[in-house]
């Protein structure tokens, strides 16, 4: 009866999470403590002093690979669990999908 019970996952994930807890309090108390010093925040470059300055990013080339990263991912789980009885709209998925990747890549 115990051992079932220990066994469970929400035990398991209890005994897990006080184990991972107590070891950063330890970690923690084990660490050296930092120092501040003038130029430990500064960018480092060679040695060489570089101008700060806040960097605007821009995602937008990252988002078409993303969105084409999960397209593929998508194709990839259709058709590794597509059943002989849902073939018809395993194919209207994957026409649905073409055109997605189409419209994705397409030139203004």
């Amino acid at each position: 009866m115990l051992n079932d019970l220990l066994l469970s996952p929400l035990a398991v994930f209890v005994i897990v999470l006080s184990v991972v807890g107590l070891l950063a309090l330890l970690a923690r108390k084990l660490s050296m403590r930092s120092t501040p010093t003038p130029g430990k925040e500064e960018p480092y470059a060679c040695g060489q002093n570089v101008p700060t300055g806040k960097i605007q990013s821009s995602y937008d080339d990252f988002f078409h690979f993303a969105f084409l990263f999960t397209i593929l991912e998508v194709v990839a789980l259709l058709i590794g669990t597509v059943t002989g009885n849902a073939i018809w709209l395993t194919v209207a998925i994957l026409a649905i999908i073409v055109l997605a990747i189409f419209i994705l890549f397409r030139r203004d």
